[in-house]
């Protein structure tokens, strides 16, 4: 087999491959079995028939297309190993020539990686904001906490903002009620603005019993969109009662009987946060760092398909979350083509990024470990809630193995450069990133031991405590720099 390539442009290459006819013998043949098992030819049964009755009343020309099919995946598989290209997605074939009995020849056309080589990374610098935990912060994550152990107490005055109402809402066009925009029994928060517009407004100043009118905006339904007569119904109000910041709370909402204990333990929780935070941002922005050195054109096709995987994931999160792409234009302030710009910039960038890890990973010579393989597999079943078992089998039967393998490679590269860089806060201090995540997978550790400890002296049947119904915990986990670490981390996934 004779294989000659020709660089279209420096990202997309046509290879022309030549086979000897004697090559697809074994095709031939696979292809005359095949066919005889179908035909139904008197005096043979289904799998005898001879090649050349085959011939005769299938035609020679049949079993040669059957034969070219057959052959053509691995023939240009051995014509992409033989041409040590990186090939990325479908190519575009042609056959070119079929001679009976002489030549074989066929052109393929496909998108590849550029050649290149990933310029030294060592002294590159990157800045990360301070690991602070401010007592702001903590005040927040504990009246967080507060919020979720307050109770509601009727009150027999006006609503006022803060207040809970039980509401009762008939909207009406032209007269007729909309029954998909009326409801009874409704507690609303007023002040929270998260509803119709205006029903703040209008329910601010009223007591159990009376009703006001006014006009608004129709939100949800067959009429959104539309403006109907409101009229809203107050049936009590009720007010939120915080509980005090002592000790009897902190042993209602944790494990701890000290508010002070509380209130170290959410510290100490943010701090952890924030350190992951640094580290999530650290390897964002030496991956950053690293792509700013490398220079290297883009296959188009690549990228169009990357925004749309993109779009097409964003379209079904806003389904999930009942809102239609123009609400998330509204909210997030943007216009339509600003947005396509933001989706194709980035898009270009994870595909670059990209590849610049798979080629730093070749010329490091890194390699994925089956145990490797399986902490991946593990960790994102524990992210998706489904056994490590059943994801593997997933996994396997669609044929997503060379992915992972791909995601696991790119993890170990993107690794090795935050390791030669040097990361410093915003305060100037210098940053080891390895301590920190051996402190951090240290605390982890302690963590579980002390979960393992737990569930034995239960299953002993030593003495136990009923958890309540929120922790400071959880508290904590819901807190903005939690949500800023998430963030950083779908970054760092995305690249």
């Amino acid at each position: 087999m004779k294989t000659d390539v020709e660089e279209l442009t420096p990202t997309r290459v046509k290879l022309t491959v030549e086979v000897p006819f004697d090559e697809l013998k074994p095709n031939l043949d696979k292809a005359y079995k095949e066919i005889s098992q179908q035909v139904r030819i008197k005096g043979f049964r289904p799998g005898k028939v001879p090649a050349p009755l085959i011939d005769k009343y299938v035609g020679r020309g049949a079993v040669l297309q059957e034969a070219v099919n057959d052959a053509l995946p691995e023939l240009y598989g051995r014509a992409v190993e033989e041409s040590e290209i990186f090939v990325l997605g479908q190519p575009d074939v042609e056959v070119t020539e079929l001679e009976d009995g002489t030549q074989f020849a066929f052109t393929a056309e496909v998108d590849i990686r550029p050649k290149f080589e990933v310029p030294d990374y060592d002294g590159l610098e990157v800045v990360v904001e301070d690991a602070e935990v401010t007592d702001e912060q903590v005040g927040e994550t504990i009246d967080n906490l507060r919020e979720r152990f307050a109770s509601l107490t009727g009150a027999e005055r006006a609503a006022e903002e803060g207040d809970f109402a039980t509401i009762d809402l008939v909207a009406r066009i032209d007269g007729e009620e909309i029954e998909d925009a009326s409801t009874t029994g409704y507690s609303y928060e007023v002040g929270s603005n998260s509803a119709i517009e205006g029903l703040d407004e209008a329910i601010t100043g009223l007591a159990a019993g009376e009703d006001k009118t006014f006009t608004g905006t129709l939100v949800g339904g067959e009429h959104a969109g539309e403006e109907a007569e409101i009229t809203v119904t107050v049936q009590s109000v009720k007010v939120k009662n915080l509980p005090d910041l002592d000790d009897e709370f902190a042993q209602l909402a944790s494990e701890f009987d000290t508010i002070e204990e509380l209130r170290e333990d959410v510290r100490v929780r943010l701090g952890r946060q924030v350190k992951l935070q640094q580290l999530s941002e650290a390897r964002d922005k030496a991956l950053e760092a690293l792509l700013e050195k490398v220079d290297i054109p883009l296959p188009e096709k690549v990228v169009e398909e990357e925004i749309g995987r993109r779009n097409q994931q964003l379209e079904q999160q806003l389904q999930m979350a009942g809102m239609t792409r123009d609400d998330y234009l509204e909210e997030e302030e943007k216009t339509a083509e600003e947005f396509d710009t933001e989706v194709a910039d980035a898009a270009r960038l994870a595909v670059k990024g990209g590849f610049v890890l798979d080629q730093l990973a070749v010329q490091e010579e890194l390699g994925v470990e089956n145990e490797e393989l399986s902490e991946y597999v593990v960790s994102q079943a524990m992210q998706m809630g489904v056994q490590p078992q059943q994801l593997a089998e997933y996994l396997t039967q669609n044929n997503q193995l060379p992915a992972i393998v791909s995601e696991v490679l790119r993890s170990k590269a993107l690794n090795l450069v935050v390791e030669h860089v040097t990361v410093k806060d915003e305060s100037g201090n210098e940053i080891d990133v390895d301590a920190v995540q051996r402190e951090l997978n240290g605390e982890t550790a302690q963590a579980e031991d002390a979960a393992e400890e737990a569930a034995d002296t239960q299953a002993e049947g030593g003495p136990t405590q009923e958890a309540p119904e929120e922790t400071a915990e959880a508290a904590a986990e819901e807190a903005p720099a939690a949500e800023a670490a998430d963030e950083q981390a779908a970054k760092g996934k995305d690249a």
